[in-house]
């Protein structure tokens, strides 16, 4: 199986995690459209002025997700 790499968006400021809530929706549109084979979306409150958005890719669509949705930045996904 393929690695699986977790793109991150980070959203900073007094309305972080609505605005992180609100682009995990857009993230499953995406999933929807493009018909990736994972579906692993999120967002988590890492403090009062900052949230992340995340999805789960393969390394096979790692490159194209990332030139198209421009995350601030990745890592490799652990279950």
């Amino acid at each position: 199986m393929s690695r699986q790499i977790k793109l991150i968006w980070d959203f900073r400021g007094q309305a972080a995690a609505k605005t992180a809530e609100h682009h995990e929706i857009h993230l499953k549109e995406y999933i929807v459209i493009e018909k990736f084979p994972l579906n692993i979306t999120g967002f988590e409150v890492i403090s009062d002025m900052h949230a992340i958005a995340f999805m789960v890719v393969t390394d096979d669509n790692m490159i194209a997700v990332r030139d198209t949705l421009k995350p601030h930045r990745g890592e490799v996904y652990l279950v």
